[in-house]
């Protein structure tokens, strides 16, 4: 039998970032929702105890930014909108639905991991900025007490912005598109999975 084609996805250095992304993130997740509710305050329990997991998030989240940001870096250029792309949002129903065959070819990247890459990027910024304001929130002086209620309205709506994009981010890689997942974690995809999910990416055989 003809050995089966292996197309690289995702490089060694790509899925490091991607991991230390993700693993960041769900660190910033459980613990920002033990703050925000004491029904999940368990969740910083597990996590090492309340005074640590106080301690580590601020700083979790200088990692989780700097990693973001080695990821912009190497992805921007990928990431931009093209006609191909507006044509693919106009058929975002059919990918959801799995009606493969209504929705127009992809490049690397389709829109939705584009849109999703971007809000990451922009609510990163919004989170670090409003999340530096909290973290020296006993500096504030009391006559800039509406810096502090800004600082949490931006930080949670940000927050409960990439909690949405990230089930959705989820839930497409590993429920809707078999093999995402797989794609990930090893770095490579079959040669028929890459002509059937991103007909244009121009692709690198693994060697």
């Amino acid at each position: 039998m003809a050995p089966v084609e292996r197309i690289v996805r995702y490089n060694l250095p790509e899925r490091f970032v991607h991991a230390a992304a993700g693993i960041s993130y769900v660190y910033l997740l459980l613990t920002g929702l033990a703050f925000w509710t004491p029904a999940l305050y368990w969740l910083a329990i597990v996590l090492g105890g309340g005074y640590l997991s106080r301690l580590l998030h601020p700083w979790i989240g200088l990692v989780f930014t700097g990693v973001l940001l080695v990821m912009w870096a190497a992805w921007r250029r990928e990431m931009k909108t093209t006609p191909e792309d507006r044509e693919w949002r106009r058929h975002i129903v059919d990918y959801m639905t799995n009606n493969d065959a209504q929705v127009p070819p992809a490049a690397r990247f389709n829109y939705g991991q584009k849109q999703f890459f971007w809000l990451m990027v922009i609510a990163t910024w919004a989170l670090l900025v409003s999340g530096v304001v909290l973290w020296g929130i006993a500096s504030v002086p009391g006559d800039m007490a509406w810096l502090r209620y800004a600082a949490i309205l931006v930080h949670s709506v940000a927050a409960l912005s990439t909690i949405g994009g990230f089930i959705v981010h989820l839930y497409m890689g590993i429920a809707v598109v078999p093999g995402g997942l797989s794609a990930i974690v090893h770095g490579d995809v079959s040669g028929e999975w890459a002509r059937q999910h991103h007909p244009l990416w121009k692709t690198t055989p693994r060697t």
